[in-house]
C-alpha cells in the first residue's frame, strides 16, 4: 500500500461491517471462539500474523482438572470440569470437521511423592479432591511401580486420576485453523497495532499493515500480549503478564516402548515437574514457572533443571534423544483464571488469563464467547471470571496468588 492511498478500510461502502466479529489473537483461544462464532452463523475475521501459534505451541496438552485443584481455586475447579466433560465431544466434532487426528487420549495421570514431605502433601491433596467430590485413588510406592514399571525405586506412593487425559496442543491449533476456514472465517494476517473507538465504544482494530478492520464487536483473545493493545483505555484494559515456561521433548525410540503409559507428574525439590507420553512416542517433559516478563530464552539452568528433576522421577528417561527445547509465555492474571466477557467497554469482549489451562479450557471459552456473541446465557460455571471482577482495581503487574502445591 502507498502512502498516497491511506489505509485501506475493510467495510461496505454504506458503512456496514465486513464481519460480526473481529478476534484478536490466532492462538487456540481465539480460533475456539471464531470457529464457534462461526457456526453460530456470525461473520468472523481473527487478525494474527501467524494463526495457530501462541502459547499453545509449546503447552503440554494435560487436561488436568483433578491434578491441578489448588487450595482456594474451587470456582476454577467447575470451569475446568464443565470443560473436561465437553472434551471427548469437542475433539470428536473437531474431527470430524477437519479429518485431522488431535493425538487426545483418555489415559490418566499418576502424581507421585518421592520422599515423605511429598507424600504427606499428596494425602493432603487427596483429600481435598475427595472433599470436591472428585475421583482419585490413592496407592501405595510398589503399586504405582506396577502401573509404570520406568518410574524410580524410592517412589513413596501416589494418585491414580483416570479421568485426566491428554491432546496435543500443536494438532489441536492446526485442526483449530482449518476448522475455521471450513467455517468461513477469514484471517488478516498481520498484527493489530490498535483497537480502534468512537462514541465510547470499540468500532474495529487497524492493523500493522495500515488495514482498518471495522466492526460491531471485538474479542481480544491476545494470550500473553492482551494487556498490551494500544487503544484499550486504562480502565478495561485486561491485567495479564507473561509467565515464562521452558519444556522439553524427548522421543522414546521403539526399543523402549512402552516407555509410559499415562502422564506422570511430582514435586520434586518444591518444583513442579510432569512427563506425557504421547501416542507418537514423543515425550513432553515440562514445565517451568518463570517470572521473567517477556523472555522466552531457553536457558541451560531450566534444561539442567527439567532433565534433573525426570530423572529422579523416572531414571530411564536419560536414554532418550533430546529432539526439542522450547519456551513459551502464559498469559496469567492475578487470580491464575481466565478473564470472559464484556470488558466494560461496549463492543469489547475479553477472551483471555488462562495461564496454565489454556488447552484445558479451549471447549468451554468456545461456547461461553459464542453464547456472549448471540446473545445467549453462558454456563452457571463461567459466571464467575467476568472481567469485571477486575474492574479499575488491578494491573498488569499484580502480584499473583500464591499456590500452596
Amino acid at each position: 500500500m502507498s502512502e498516497k492511498s491511506g489505509p485501506h478500510v475493510h467495510g461496505n461502502p454504506g458503512g456496514a461491517a465486513a464481519s460480526d466479529v473481529l478476534v484478536v489473537g490466532g492462538g487456540i483461544i481465539g480460533l475456539v471462539t471464531a470457529w464457534r462464532a462461526a457456526q453460530r452463523g456470525l461473520a468472523v475475521t481473527v487478525v494474527d500474523p501467524e494463526p495457530g501459534g501462541g502459547a499453545a505451541r509449546v503447552a503440554a496438552g494435560m487436561l488436568a482438572a483433578v491434578t491441578e485443584l489448588h487450595y482456594g481455586e474451587e470456582a476454577l475447579l467447575a470451569l475446568n470440569l464443565e470443560s473436561a466433560r465437553r472434551y471427548p465431544d469437542f475433539a470428536a466434532e473437531l474431527t470430524e470437521a477437519t479429518g485431522l487426528g488431535l493425538g487426545y487420549r483418555r489415559c490418566g495421570t499418576l502424581a507421585v511423592a518421592l520422599d515423605a514431605d511429598d507424600r504427606a502433601h499428596l494425602r493432603e491433596l487427596h483429600a481435598l479432591q475427595l472433599r470436591s467430590g472428585l475421583e482419585s485413588e490413592w496407592l501405595t510406592g510398589r503399586e504405582c511401580r506396577r502401573l509404570e514399571p520406568m518410574l524410580a525405586p524410592g517412589v513413596r506412593g501416589g494418585l491414580r486420576v483416570d479421568g485426566d487425559h491428554q491432546i496435543d496442543p500443536r494438532r489441536l491449533a492446526t485442526a483449530l485453523v482449518l476448522a475455521c476456514e471450513r467455517a468461513g472465517v477469514l484471517f488478516h494476517r498481520t498484527w493489530a497495532a490498535r483497537l480502534d473507538t468512537a462514541g465510547g465504544r470499540a468500532v474495529g482494530v487497524t492493523g500493522e499493515d495500515g488495514t482498518v478492520l471495522r466492526t460491531p464487536r471485538v474479542v481480544l483473545a491476545g494470550g500473553s500480549t492482551s494487556g498490551r493493545l494500544t487503544g484499550v483505555p486504562e480502565e478495561v484494559l485486561p491485567p495479564v503478564r507473561p509467565v515464562k515456561g521452558q519444556v522439553l521433548r524427548l522421543t522414546v525410540p521403539p526399543r523402549y516402548a512402552p516407555f509410559l503409559s499415562r502422564t506422570v507428574r511430582a514435586v520434586v525439590r518444591g518444583g513442579h515437574v510432569y512427563l506425557v507420553p504421547r501416542e507418537n512416542g514423543e515425550l513432553v517433559v515440562g514445565a517451568t514457572t518463570e517470572e521473567q516478563g517477556w523472555d522466552t530464552t531457553v536457558t541451560a539452568g531450566g534444561v539442567y533443571e527439567l532433565l534433573r528433576d525426570a530423572h529422579e522421577l523416572v531414571p530411564g528417561i536419560t536414554e532418550l534423544p533430546l529432539t526439542e527445547t522450547g519456551a513459551g509465555l502464559r498469559p496469567g492474571s492475578p487470580d491464575n483464571a481466565p478473564l470472559l466477557g464484556p470488558s466494560g467497554l461496549e463492543g469489547l469482549l475479553l477472551a483471555t488469563g488462562h495461564h496454565r489451562n489454556g488447552v484445558l479450557l479451549t471447549p468451554v471459552t468456545g461456547d461461553v464467547m459464542a453464547d456472549l456473541l448471540t446473545g445467549a446465557e453462558p454456563p452457571e460455571a463461567a459466571r464467575p471470571f467476568t472481567p469485571a471482577r477486575f474492574a479499575s482495581a488491578v494491573t498488569a503487574d499484580s502480584p499473583t496468588l500464591e499456590h500452596s502445591a
